[in-house]
């Protein structure tokens, strides 16, 4: 957590009072979402959890796809110590 000195905090409510937001916590969200989109870093994108199903239909997805090498395993991990 922050500790925000008495200015910064008034300051965030007034903003937030301003601009119509329901916290001073949003004004200063708002403002850094701001500051950041500015300067060209991307935002943080939330990560989601995946279901049993999501990576059932991943594994099923993955399977599906056609075999590109025709290699045995052995095969292509001995070419890949080959080349070390």
């Amino acid at each position: 957590m922050i500790d925000l000195d008495n200015e910064t905090e008034d300051l965030a409510r007034r903003l937030a009072s301003a601009q119509h937001l329901s916290s001073a916590q949003a004004a200063i969200r708002q403002a850094l979402e701001a500051r950041a989109d500015a300067i060209g870093l991307a935002p943080a994108r939330p990560r989601r959890r995946m279901s049993v199903a999501d990576i059932l239909a991943a594994g099923s997805e993955v399977a599906s796809m056609p075999l590109l090498d025709k290699r045995t395993p052995r095969q292509i991990t001995d070419d890949i110590n080959a080349l070390g």
